[in-house]
């Protein structure tokens, strides 16, 4: 028992300390005791002729093998002073288990045993203290390792959206690019696409109407009366809708029902007959105010 494993040096000072102090009580007052030679060695049971005696105990334990797990090097040694306490226990409980009573070597065991458990409940508090305190700075570090993970969770989630905003900013720069290197909308271009908005789906003339507005805060494409001046629309806008109605005019030309030849299922046109009515009314509307505001437009001096 006279010195520590080398894996004690990374262990806290306060345990260390405690283990120090553990090896002491069992020097000074176990192994040093005139009654501790029986239990300095591993029982010699084929020697003794113990034939029974693996029957009898199931953990066989010793001081040597207590100094031994000590003095472990490779990370097997005791983590706690309380596994240092539960094998010196097991030392004595063995020997009284298997010795008769009134046997000299229970009554060794015995009165060892009780000199350790009154040092021990001396030892107790010191203990308890610095368990307390330990799960203490776990906590604390459980917490700061916590704190530091949230804290990189958001530097990342802060550093994606800024990326993300710059992303964004450069992609409306290189539309506004291509926009600027598209040739300019004529007046017959722009009476087309007027023209051409007309024709698409009430469904699809929405979609139109929110492209419009997304480059355009005040316009109110939900608003019951709308007024769409092609002319006022910049480039861009001019440019998207384009797009945009040639792609859903060829969708719709797709996906056109073939003639039923007078086999339609006339239950399914009652219950949509509502909505097709509200739908094209709010499209005629649209495509009134379109075709009022290009009138308006042709009747200007050139």
């Amino acid at each position: 028992f006279l010195a520590l494993g080398s894996s004690s040096k990374t262990l806290p000072s306060g345990k260390l300390r405690l283990l120090r102090e553990c090896r002491s009580l069992c020097v000074n007052l176990l192994t040093l005791h005139k009654w501790a030679w029986p239990f300095m060695q591993p029982v010699d049971v084929k020697g003794l002729g113990l034939h029974d005696y693996f029957e009898v105990i199931d953990k066989p334990m010793d001081f040597s093998t207590i100094k031994n797990q000590m003095e472990a090097k490779d990370g097997t040694g005791y983590k706690n002073v309380r596994e240092i306490c539960a094998d010196v226990r097991l030392v004595f409980k063995n020997a009284m288990k298997y010795n008769e009573e009134r046997s000299d070597v229970h009554v060794m065991a015995k009165t060892l045993m009780d000199k350790f458990e009154e040092k021990w409940l001396q030892f107790l508090p010191k203990v308890t203290e610095e368990e307390r305190r330990r799960e203490e700075e776990e906590a604390e570090a459980q917490l700061d390792m916590q704190l530091a993970q949230e804290a990189a969770h958001a530097k990342i989630t802060r550093d994606l959206s800024n990326e993300l905003y710059e992303l964004e900013m450069h992609l409306d720069e290189l539309r506004e690019m291509v926009v600027q290197n598209c040739r300019k909308w004529s007046t017959e271009d722009k009476r087309k696409l007027g023209a051409a908005l007309t024709r698409l789906s009430p469904e699809d003339l929405t979609k139109a109407l929110e492209i419009v507005a997304q480059n355009n805060p005040e316009f109110q494409a939900t608003a019951e009366e709308v007024d769409l001046d092609i002319d006022a629309q910049s480039e861009s806008t001019l440019w998207r809708l384009k797009f945009f109605v040639r792609d859903a005019l060829e969708a719709q030309a797709k996906t056109a029902p073939a003639s039923t030849g007078g086999n339609t299922n006339d239950e399914k046109l009652v219950n949509n007959n509502n909505v097709t009515s509200n739908n094209n009314k709010r499209k005629r509307e649209i495509c009134d105010a379109i075709a009022k505001t290009a009138k308006k437009r042709s009747k200007k001096p050139s």
